[in-house]
């Protein structure tokens, strides 16, 4: 499977996943790095949060691309579709972009949680799995106003997504969907923290009139 031509891929998925857009979008909106200031996380929640909605959509729609992208990058390979092969280089070549993101070649490995990114790439390997994982996150963030546990309770449940949903469940997708919660909750430790201590930030959805 390790072919030269898919090494190249391999590479490609993760510098397409380190692009930095929300470092991007702070230097051409204020001229800033957003790792300096809310969360300190180079990633669209906090892009929403430090620079508004007209940089954070277009940030959360190309950190989302970045994984979607990444996956699709199989089709320039000579493997037949949903055969084993051909889904799990779609799983290395999205787990790439998703470690791009996290630690981004770029920006001195310091990037986001990989949230955004992980999402492009279950949407384009596990669809329906991923539209669960979608629901539990907007049900939780609409509960509990927190993007970090509403993030957590998704993954928690995309491994029973894809179990159930999958029409050609190979080991290695069941394997990389029990990876999935495992990286939310490691990449979210800090705010697991400030949730326990009960001092996490909270998203306001509705404007206050």
């Amino acid at each position: 499977m390790l072919t030269g031509s898919n090494i190249v891929f391999l590479i490609l998925s993760y510098l397409i996943g380190s692009i930095p857009f929300s470092i991007i979008a702070g230097k051409l909106f204020k001229g800033i790095d957003v790792r300096e200031y809310g969360s300190g996380n180079a990633g669209a929640t906090n892009t929403f949060r430090v620079l508004g909605k007209k940089a954070g959509i277009p940030v959360l729609i190309l950190d989302v691309l970045k994984g979607f992208i990444a996956v699709d990058l199989v089709w320039f390979t000579s493997y037949v579709p949903s055969t084993e092969i051909y889904i799990n280089l779609q799983l290395a070549f999205g787990i790439a972009a998703v470690l791009g993101h996290v630690f981004p070649v770029y920006v001195g490995f310091r990037g986001g949680k990989g949230v955004a990114t992980l999402l492009g790439f279950m949407i384009g390997v596990f669809p329906e799995a991923a539209v669960i994982s979608i629901v539990i996150f907007v049900l939780t963030l609409l509960f509990s106003k927190y993007v970090s546990l509403s993030s957590i309770f998704a993954g928690l449940f995309f491994p029973f997504g894809v179990y159930y949903l999958s029409d050609n469940l190979v080991p290695t997708m069941m394997i990389f969907s029990i990876f999935v919660p495992v990286l939310l909750i490691a990449t979210h430790q800090r705010n697991i923290e400030r949730l326990v201590r009960g001092d996490e930030n909270k998203v306001k959805l509705r404007k206050k009139k």
